[in-house]
């Protein structure tokens, strides 16, 4: 375990450690190692990298953007199009839609690792567009769910995994910043288009807000296909069809298995303001529909804050203890959120919990690049993470509905929850600091 932690620190550093097999004198081989060299100088700057940061934040911006902004579609749907249905039947849309973008990557982290990342690209940007358009013929709860549900959330789910994996190959030193710059993208996503479909449904009707959306998608797909470049050349036949979706070394590492066990547990409650500040605010605080709406667009724009900041200290400090300490933070948040009756509290908790959990959402992604010792396998290290923090996802927002009694002003049980699960997740991550200390004065 101290040699994994040694090629992890290494790696860490700006170089990953190889080793060859065979005579150096052959020509093949030191044609083969020269190569693998060059392929393994990682930038951590210039033009091409930051272009893929940019290309990356588009990818991001339309897949957590379009997936986040369907707080907007629910209350459309509640009082609209779907007023038979209840509310928790109703949020299972955007709750699965979240749960396929995320667990999606246990697929997309291998096909990422064997060279297709354009292929991924191409097939995700169809689905979400497709999805979104038509959405926006949708009349009944089973075509939405189709739609945007399963079609969306695919699509989102196979430009999510490139647009965190590719930062990853082209930095170290600034890793942390550049994958932040690139989460930042699902906070701005997620504001620009709640406000776009808020303002343009009464005008232009649900149809036409939905059809825009997914054409301001297809644009910027078509910018991010245009400018991103794999570092890598794709792989040849053989190690492709090596190339399994689980890697199951990784479970050979005790520090991938205790960040897993964290961002499942950190999952399961960090969504829940987010879904409920709104009707919170309305039916607690008294707070106007209009601005109980804002509440959550000032929520995700201090996200996207969340996400760049802490990445400036991540890259001093390392991403572990950051990730942890901005856990913990947003468990603490959550606790106070009971306390607080009033619009002024609401808008400065918003403002803070925001923040702080921007970092956890974009932290954990520097976090398993930092733990995989060979980034040829970052793409399905990162698969497997997301997969059990997609789970998480999956069950926690149904519980605190099941939890929550918004008709009789009833939360307290249900921020209890969310909160408890948050700061199981930082005290995990904690652990984990301890443990990487261990290692590091061990070696």
């Amino acid at each position: 375990m101290a040699s994994n932690m040694d090629a992890s620190i290494q790696h860490s550093n700006g170089g990953l450690t190889s080793s060859s097999t065979g005579s150096v004198n052959s020509p093949a081989l030191r044609a083969q190692d020269d190569e693998k060299q060059e392929q393994d100088i990682i930038p951590n700057g210039g033009i091409k990298a930051w272009l893929q940061v940019f290309g990356a934040f588009l990818l991001f911006f339309n897949s957590w953007g379009v997936i986040n902004t369907f707080g907007a579609y629910q209350t459309y749907y509640e009082f609209n199009l779907l007023q038979a249905r209840s509310s928790s039947t109703i949020s299972w849309i955007g709750t699965f839609q979240g749960f396929i973008l995320i667990t999606f990557s246990i697929v997309g982290g291998p096909i990422f690792d064997r060279g297709y990342f354009r292929h991924l690209i191409v097939g995700g940007s169809f689905f979400l567009v497709f999805g979104m358009m038509m959405t926006s013929l949708c009349s009944e709860y089973y075509q939405l769910f189709l739609a945007q549900g399963l079609c969306v959330g695919l699509g989102a789910g196979a430009i999510f995994l490139p647009s965190v994996a590719i930062v990853a190959t082209y930095f170290t030193t600034k890793r942390a910043l550049a994958t932040g710059i690139t989460a930042a993208g699902g906070s701005v996503g997620s504001v620009i288009y709640t406000i776009i479909f808020r303002k343009l449904q009464p005008r232009i009707g649900f149809a036409w807000s939905t059809r825009v959306i997914g054409f301001i998608a297809l644009g910027c797909l078509i910018v991010s296909l245009a400018i991103m470049r794999s570092r890598a050349p794709p792989r040849s036949k053989t190690h492709q069809q090596a190339r399994k979706m689980v890697d199951l070394s990784a479970f050979k590492s005790i520090p991938f298995l205790i960040c897993i066990a964290g961002m499942f547990l950190a999952f399961i409650g960090l969504y829940i303001p987010f879904f409920y500040i709104i009707a919170y605010a309305e039916t607690h605080a008294n707070v106007t529909e209009d601005m109980s709406f804002y509440l959550l667009s000032i929520m995700n724009a201090a996200s996207a804050f969340g996400r760049i900041i802490p990445g400036l200290l991540a890259d001093r400090l390392g991403s572990v203890p950051v990730m942890a300490a901005c856990t913990l933070a947003s468990a603490v948040l959550i606790y106070a959120w009971i306390a607080i009756n009033s619009l002024a509290g609401l808008i400065v908790f918003s403002i803070l919990y925001g923040f702080v959990s921007g970092a956890v959402v974009s932290l954990p992604v520097t976090t398993v690049a930092f733990l995989v010792p060979d980034l040829s396998k970052v793409g399905t290290w990162m698969g497997m993470a997301f997969c059990f923090s997609g789970l998480g996802f999956l069950i926690g927002n149904p519980i605190a509905g099941t939890l929550t009694n918004v008709e009789n002003d009833d939360y307290i049980r249900g921020i209890v929850f969310a909160a408890s699960c948050v700061v199981a997740g930082g005290t995990v991550f904690s652990m984990l600091v301890g443990y990487l200390s261990f290692l590091k004065r061990k070696s």
